[in-house]
């Protein structure tokens, strides 16, 4: 049981808010900057999303989130649940939160200068000390889920690439097999593995990529975009070929559909956003539950992955589909329609999620940023709850939305 913090505790960490607000991206900056100058931390981190800044501005928005909540913590469980899935598929164990916590500190310490009073640190320190322990709890139980669960397992897993295919002219899937034979542990659609990948000239690389097939007892599949200038994508696509070992930790993630299944669901993605949605209807082929509406943006018929899949479950009446082409003319999109999938030209928007999806349906929404903010907005915008939107970030938190409510 984790002790409760205290009134004065909460309120001094509550004037901070302002502080948080027009110095927090500094804070965690110089944060990061303590943390990554040990090599056995530093290991733990994504080194692409230190480069371009997107990580201190996730965490400057989660501790912000944190702060302006901390007389309300039940409106943090879905930044505590991602937080903890997203810590225990990179391994990060109890040993590792002092290390932060004295990072943290002396960040708020350097930054705010005088302004950081003992009493303030005190207050910092025990609020800190509070959440660690309230992840802690909750990884370790995750840890003992998968360790418990058939075919589960704790730590790094050798996989095997056994095979590899070429979805679309940005996209490949590696269908991967447990390097000792042993069965695998069901994933739910929509959860993610994490990878341990060691890339030359660049050492050790931690990435997430969404599961895109459905659970099989024996073998997981991500379909994985080449990003221009990355690091670890490339070398997927380039370097890893059949037979190729990478280690894998056990699939986490709550971006899933939940049980039972609503009478009318849509998953809206863009790009590469799919991925988490091919398991859904991959899975969904062999049950009897409603049809999912699948609503798809990609640039035209080359970048499109999984179009055999879709228009197939499409005209077997498991799924109802859309597919936007942003880069061909309308004539063009209406010869890549078929029985169940209905192409068209241009972007989707919010007025055409209005006429054309089910009043009541639920939300289920992953892309680029820009796409889903637009997506989200225009969604409240025509009345449709927050309980009724659900969205995941492949990377770190962009916004404080973000921070509170992704998946």
């Amino acid at each position: 049981m984790v002790a409760l913090l205290d009134d004065k505790t909460r309120a001094l960490v509550t004037a901070c808010v302002p502080a948080l607000e027009a110095h927090g991206v500094d804070i965690t900056s110089e944060m990061y900057k303590r943390l990554l100058a040990d090599p056995a931390i530093s290991a733990l981190f994504n080194t692409s999303h230190q480069k371009n800044g997107t990580q201190p501005t996730a965490l400057a928005l989660a501790v912000l989130a944190y702060a302006r909540n901390i007389n309300s913590l039940d409106k943090l469980g879905t930044m505590v649940e991602r937080i903890a899935e997203k810590h225990v598929g990179l391994n990060i164990l109890p040993e590792h939160y002092p290390h932060v916590g004295r990072a943290l500190l002396g960040a708020i310490a350097h930054v705010l200068g005088d302004a950081a009073t003992p009493e303030i640190m005190d207050a910092w320190a025990k609020a800190y000390g509070f959440l660690a322990d309230v992840l802690i709890n909750r990884e370790s139980q995750i840890y003992e889920a998968h360790e418990a669960a058939p075919g589960g397992w704790a730590g790094w897993r050798s996989f095997t690439i056994r095979a590899r295919t070429q979805e679309s002219e940005t996209v490949t899937s590696f269908d991967l097999v447990p390097t000792d034979g042993k069965p695998v542990m069901a994933h739910v659609p929509g959860q993610y593995l994490s990878f341990n990948i060691t890339v030359p000239g660049h050492g050790s690389q931690r990435r997430n990529y969404s599961i895109s097939s459905a659970p099989n007892g024996h073998s997981y599949r991500i379909s994985v975009r080449r990003a221009d200038g990355g690091v670890v994508s490339p070398w997927l696509h380039d370097s890893a070929q059949v037979g190729t070992e990478l280690l894998v930790s056990a699939p986490a993630g709550s971006f899933t559909l939940p049980t039972p299944q609503p009478a009318s669901v849509v998953l809206l993605s863009a790009g590469v956003g799919l991925t988490p949605f091919i398991a859904m209807l991959d899975a969904c082929a062999s049950n009897a539950g409603a049809p999912l509406h699948f609503i798809h943006g990609t640039h035209n018929p080359q970048t499109e992955a999984f179009g055999p899949l879709v228009r197939d479950l499409a005209a077997k009446g498991r799924v109802k589909a859309d597919i936007f082409y942003t880069g061909i003319p309308a004539d063009a999109a209406a010869s890549h329609s078929a029985p169940g999938t209905t192409a068209h030209t241009g972007h989707i928007t919010p007025e055409w999620l209005r006429a054309n999806t089910a009043v009541g349906a639920l939300y289920y929404i992953c892309g680029p940023d820009a796409f889903m903010q637009e997506m989200i907005t225009g969604l409240r915008a025509a009345g449709v709850p927050e309980d009724r939107l659900r969205h995941e970030v492949f990377g770190p938190a962009t916004t404080l939305e973000d921070a509170l409510h992704a998946a």
